[in-house]
C-alpha cells in the first residue's frame, strides 16, 4: 500500500548558484521538462518540482555538493570548476553567465608584478607558474581591484564581464587567463545509476545550448 503522505523521491537532485545565473539554470532545465519554481524573493534552500528536487546556494558549493553526491547535477560557473580542482564531469556548457578570467593592472602600468590578489588563488597560481613568475598570491574574497587601487598588489586576476567597473577604476586587462560561462556537471556515480535519464537530460541540454 502507498504511504499517501510520504513525499514522492525525487529522481533528480539538482545543485543551482545563487544570484542572476539561478534565473538562466531554471529556465534552461524548464526548456527540457524539468520544473521547479524558485520565487524571485524566496528565502528557501530547497524547492521541489515534479520529480526535481532544486538546492541552491552559493557558486563556489556547487562543485562539493555534486562531488559528494548529496546532489546528482548542478549549474556552476567554469571558472569555479577551474578553482575548485574538480574532476566532476562537465558534459555541457550552457552558454550564458560568459565571462573572462583575466589579469588586470593599473592602466599603464609597466612596473614588474611582486604580488596578485585573486578570488582564484589556485587558477592564479598556476597562471604565474605556466609564466615563471615568483610573485606571490593573495587571496582576497571582496573586490579584488581594490588591492590595485589601495597598493596593497600590483596586479589581480578578476572576473570581467563588461569592463566597466575596469575604467571607472581606471584598471586595465592585461591578459585574458580563461573563458567562463555556466556549466551542467554530473556526479560521476549518478551517472551510472540513473544513466537512461541522465544521458537522454544530457543531450537534451546540449541541443538547448546549441540552439539559443
Amino acid at each position: 500500500m502507498t504511504d499517501a503522505g510520504a513525499r514522492e523521491r525525487p529522481w533528480l537532485v539538482v545543485a543551482l548558484p545563487k544570484g542572476r545565473v539561478l534565473g538562466q539554470a531554471l529556465a534552461a532545465l524548464r526548456r527540457v521538462g524539468l520544473s521547479v519554481e524558485v520565487p524571485a524573493d524566496a528565502r528557501a534552500l530547497r524547492y521541489e518540482g515534479d520529480g526535481v528536487s532544486a538546492l541552491v546556494m552559493r557558486n563556489a558549493d556547487v562543485p562539493t555538493y555534486v562531488d559528494l553526491g548529496v546532489a546528482d547535477a548542478g549549474v556552476v560557473g567554469y571558472d569555479v570548476l577551474l578553482e575548485s580542482g574538480s574532476r566532476l564531469y562537465a558534459p555541457v556548457d550552457l552558454g550564458f553567465g560568459r565571462c573572462r578570467i583575466s589579469l588586470i593592472r593599473p592602466r599603464g602600468a609597466t612596473g614588474p608584478v611582486r604580488r596578485v590578489a585573486s578570488k582564484y588563488p589556485r587558477m592564479t597560481a598556476e597562471y604565474l607558474r605556466r609564466l615563471g613568475s615568483p610573485a606571490e598570491v593573495v587571496a582576497l574574497s571582496g573586490n579584488v581591484e581594490l588591492a590595485c587601487l589601495s597598493g596593497l598588489a600590483d596586479a589581480v586576476v578578476d572576473v570581467v564581464e563588461t569592463g566597466a567597473t575596469l575604467a571607472a577604476n581606471d584598471l586595465e586587462e592585461v591578459d585574458v587567463i580563461a573563458l567562463s560561462s555556466a556549466r551542467f556537471v554530473v556526479n560521476r556515480a549518478a551517472l551510472k545509476l540513473k544513466s537512461a535519464r541522465l544521458r537522454p537530460l544530457i543531450a537534451s541540454l546540449r541541443e538547448g545550448a546549441e540552439r539559443a
